[in-house]
């Protein structure tokens, strides 16, 4: 059995200082980005991914996709074309996961449920796996 503890943190300037408070003794990182909002994916090499490897060098990260069910919902697209964007591609997010060093990339929707269950599935697998790696016992001096 598996106990999961969950820490949404806050993304807006004003949690940066306090943020970093939420990390230690971290066993898995899902970095999180909106497929209707594009830029969401766009900060994850700017800000999220420095922040996270920095305080936490060495845990798991698996990006994650929200609201896979507004990819083809046409008033999304509507939206975004207004601005020139259209939503974030399967392929744009796995090329994100890559780029960021992410051991997995998984879209999900909370609406639908679709991707949900295994997304907590992989981050369970992904901090088990890391809690088994053994400790070096090499020592310099």
């Amino acid at each position: 059995q598996v106990q999961l503890a969950l820490w949404d943190t806050a993304g807006q300037e004003d949690y940066d200082r306090l943020r970093p408070l939420s990390y230690p003794d971290t066993d898995v990182i899902l970095i999180c980005f909106s497929i209707d909002e594009p830029d969401s994916l766009e900060n994850i090499p700017e800000k999220w991914t420095p922040e996270v490897k920095h305080f936490c060098p060495n845990v798991p990260i698996i990006l994650v996709a929200n609201k896979k069910d507004l990819r083809f919902d046409q008033a999304t697209i509507r939206k975004l074309e207004e601005e020139k964007k259209s939503p974030v591609k399967m392929q744009d997010g796995r090329h994100m996961a890559e780029k960021i060093g992410a051991v997995d990339y998984i879209e999900c929707s909370a609406k639908t449920k679709e991707g949900v269950r295994e997304l907590f599935e992989t981050a369970t697998r992904a901090a088990l796996k890391r809690q088994r790696r053994p400790k070096s016992k090499c020592s310099l001096l």
